[in-house]
């Protein structure tokens, strides 16, 4: 059984595309690449006192890892 030519075709173009993805990143290259703007959460420390308070008030925990009850203490 022959393989089509455009078997092979479809085949090494996505294997060209696939190898040409992977690449590395020199050290000097993370610091422009680390922008603020790419960050999940832009005000990480905000957001950390945001959820505290959150989970004080409501006196619950859920998915965060602030514990304690609703007094606002550990």
């Amino acid at each position: 059984m022959k393989i089509p030519t455009s078997l092979w075709l479809v085949a090494s173009l996505v294997l060209v595309l696939s190898a040409s993805g992977c690449s590395s990143v020199a050290p000097w290259q993370r610091g422009i690449l680390a922008k603020s703007q790419m960050a999940l959460d832009i005000y990480p420390v905000q957001s950390t006192f945001k959820s505290h308070i959150y989970t004080s008030r409501e006196a619950v925990t859920g998915n965060s890892s602030a514990g304690g009850g609703g007094c606002g203490c550990n």
